[in-house]
């Protein structure tokens, strides 16, 4: 996976806490704004885990994590014996990547949009064979269906159906504001989101959905089909997300 530096530097005060696994992504992002404003060029040696501690004010085990990212990503490379340095491909820049894994909300604010976002249904339901294999459900297991559209004015923009197991949602349902983040929502009851594994598709509409929620004339949609999971591996959303495919698009830095 590649990503993207177009993210906002931040400074060495402690990140809030949001489990060890969030923290990791926020030294990360923090490290990247590092480099940048202290001029660090590719083949350059980057700060060592004691000294990111010392920097943020974060645990042995999140510096290590953070960096770990950092390799994942083909932004850091180890050399043995010598330490690890800023690749070259850690100056390149890609606006509106689609390896970056943000939230629909995060994606739509970025873009300027003061979208509105409307709940159309949230259900419980056996899960279907994708939903099941994706979320690596047992038998018997139950999962939250929740069907939204964003829009701005009249026009719709994206239209989504997160799919999240019943035992990460606590209490009743209908007492959960499903308007926001679903990000957010899932960090805040422990579990925050690391990355996702990603299916990219032009499509049209299902025809179903087309006529249940009046969304003719507007394919095709570009369809983001994404497993979402947290820092050390479980799987908490599947996501099926149309986006109009005459309003969005997305570039790909390859390597």
């Amino acid at each position: 996976m590649t990503t993207s530096l177009n993210q906002p530097a931040a400074g060495p005060e402690r990140a809030p806490v949001g489990g060890r696994g969030l923290m990791s992504v926020q030294v990360r992002d923090r490290l990247i704004g590092y480099f940048r404003e202290n001029g660090t060029k590719p083949g350059d040696q980057i700060l060592s885990e004691p000294e990111i501690v010392e920097l943020f004010k974060v645990g042995r085990s999140t510096a290590r994590e953070a960096v770990k990212l950092l390799e994942h990503e083909g932004l850091v490379e180890v050399r043995p014996g010598l330490g690890r340095f800023l690749t070259s491909l850690a100056t390149a820049t890609v606006d509106r990547p689609v390896t970056r894994f943000e939230s629909v909300t995060e994606l739509l604010k970025s873009l300027g949009y003061d979208a509105q976002t409307l709940v159309l249904s949230v259900e419980e339901h056996q899960p279907e064979a994708a939903e099941r294999e994706a979320l690596k459900l047992s038998e018997g297991d139950t999962v939250v269906r929740l069907v939204r559209l964003r829009s701005t004015g009249e026009e719709p923009l994206i239209f989504s159906i997160d799919t999240i197991s019943r035992s990460r949602i606590p209490g009743p349902i209908k007492y959960v504001d499903w308007s926001g983040s679903v990000s957010t929502f899932l960090r805040d009851q422990g579990y925050p989101l690391s990355f996702s594994a990603a299916r990219l598709q032009a499509v049209n509409l299902p025809a179903d959905l087309k006529q249940r929620y009046s969304l003719e004339g507007h394919d095709p949609w570009f369809l983001i089909t994404e497993t979402a999971v947290t820092a050390n591996g479980e799987p908490v959303l599947y996501a099926q997300d149309y986006h109009r495919g005459d309003t969005f698009s997305f570039n790909v830095l390859r390597r």
